[in-house]
């Protein structure tokens, strides 16, 4: 603003100073008119241009040492910045040397990279061999390099079966089932075939007739693992078996539907159950066994029902089966047979029991299906020998299984064969027929040997608790019947009143 009153002034004065020379060159008709106007402006002008320059001027000199102090600062500052930017020789030489481990370290840094990398594949390339190594000996294990034997056990009226095999070196033994509760001759059998060590025990369900010398077996052997279906039983064998796994180092274990196992060369495929319904004989555990390209199946006491489930699941097939509940017609129906599809086909009984196994029907049904059939009541104990793609059937004694017209039970044999059947027999099976023909002849009915026929002369002893008490053996009294469902303190007096019932 002062710059323009200034210019004003500026042009003022040359206007005034010309209009006094020549006022026609300012269009002014005479120099009055340049004193009575220009001559104003000018004053006027210079007036208010010089007012409005003084403050400016003392407004840029307040300013100026401001403005040289501010350079003055500015270039202390950037001085400092100069000198704190240039460092001295000492930190030069730090610096540089900072500089040379930043880049030994960025050196070491891209050093160690490679070699984690050249680890890094290393190591892959060690676990891809790793794994290869350990395919090759997966399946190495499961390719057979000796020959297995499967030992159905002639241990009376009840069932056990053995697995002996080798593999790299290595004995394996398999046990299915353990025989009856009052004999040894499981246990026995183990140590004639110079049996030290057993991988895994299974016990189809906890019938007397299945698990009876198991306790025997885990406190006597060492035994790996052992495998029940987890239903409980009041029985003093179950018991004295869930003791002897108790007090061992044996694992535990309760399989189910789907399940697949490799001991050894030998592969393990559970089929059944895939739960528990509460039925022992319906629980039983089922499972296909197989060595290299032979393989065998076991169903325990499985029925008509639960073979029915394993069917509905498919991938049954197998060379050999032992036949269900010792060939009893509650088991082992067309449709098994046929998802089965067996060669061959072994059944556990004792001879003469009063079961009447096997029954006529099953006998009838593996005949007609083509199916070679072996029984230990007539053959005693049945040997299959597997290199794994070829196998063989031998017997301890010859025989032929052939349906009765009169009993649900035929065996047809020489007179040789009778007296080899006779000394086969198990010890328990013997005992049992010697105690039943007493009962007999007498009125005492043992409870912990009698058949279930004899039983039944039990007062309140009907077919199904016949086996109820059969199960559950032994007892140490008649008493002990309460263990029985549906025998009350009551019924056990009507028991002791008839003078029947005794418990040896």
């Amino acid at each position: 603003m002062a710059d323009l009153f200034i210019f004003m002034f500026i042009l003022s004065f040359i206007a005034s100073i010309i209009g006094l020379i020549k006022p026609t060159m300012i269009k002014m008709k005479s120099r009055k008119h340049v004193i009575k106007y220009i001559l104003p402006t000018m004053i006027i002008a210079m007036l208010i241009g010089g007012a409005l320059v003084e403050p400016a001027e003392d407004e840029a000199s307040s300013n100026e040492p401001s403005q040289v102090e501010s350079k003055e600062e500015h270039k202390e500052e950037q001085k400092t910045k100069n000198e704190e930017s240039i460092p001295s020789k000492d930190e030069r030489d730090d610096h540089k040397k900072v500089e040379n481990e930043t880049e030994k370290e960025d050196s070491d840094k891209e050093e160690e990279t490679s070699v984690e990398q050249d680890n890094t594949d290393q190591n892959q390339a060690s676990s891809e061999n790793d794994k290869n190594e350990k395919q090759e000996k997966q399946n190495s294990s499961s390719e057979p390099n000796s020959n297995l034997e499967v030992h159905y056990i002639n241990s009376g009226q009840a069932d056990a079966t053995l697995f002996d095999y080798s593999h790299e070196g290595e004995d394996y033994n398999v046990l299915i089932d353990s025989g009856d509760w009052n004999g040894q001759n499981v246990v026995h059998y183990l140590n004639n075939q110079d049996v030290q060590e057993i991988d895994l025990v299974i016990g189809t369900h906890n019938h007397a007739d299945h698990i009876g010398q198991m306790d025997q077996v885990v406190n006597q052997f060492e035994v790996d693992e052992v495998w029940l279906t987890g239903n409980s039983a009041s029985s003093q064998t179950f018991e004295r078996v869930l003791t002897a796994i108790e007090t061992s180092d044996t694992d535990y274990h309760e399989p189910r539907a789907g399940e697949e196992y490799e001991i050894g060369s030998l592969e393990v495929d559970v089929y059944h159950p895939a739960s528990l319904t509460g039925d022992k004989n319906d629980d039983s555990i089922s499972a296909k066994m197989t060595y290299g390209e032979t393989s065998f199946f076991f169903s325990g006491d499985v029925e008509a029902s639960g073979e029915s489930k394993m069917v509905s699941r498919g991938g049954l097939s197998a060379d050999i089966l032992q036949l269900g509940h010792h060939g009893s017609s509650t088991s082992n129906s067309s449709s098994f047979l046929s998802a089965i599809d067996p060669e061959v086909a072994i059944y556990s009984a004792g001879s003469d029991n009063s079961y009447g196994h096997p029954h006529n029907e099953v006998i009838n049904r593996v005949k007609n299906a083509e199916i070679d059939l072996y029984g230990t009541d007539v053959h005693g104990t049945v040997i299959v020998t597997t290199n794994g793609s070829d196998y063989s059937v031998a017997t301890n004694q010859n025989g032929n299984i052939t349906a009765s017209q009169e009993s649900n039970q035929t065996t047809t044999h020489d007179e040789n064969q009778e007296t080899n059947n006779q000394e086969d027999t198990s010890t328990e099976e013997q005992n049992t027929e010697e105690k039943d023909s007493t009962n007999t002849n007498q009125t005492c009915v043992d409870i912990n040997s009698a058949s279930k026929e004899n039983l039944q002369k039990i007062i309140h002893i009907g077919d199904s608790r016949a086996e109820d008490l059969i199960s559950l053996r032994p007892f140490d009294s008649v008493d002990s019947l309460t263990a029985i469902n549906g025998i009350g303190p009551s019924r056990i007096d009507d028991i002791k009143s008839q003078g029947v019932a005794c418990a040896k």
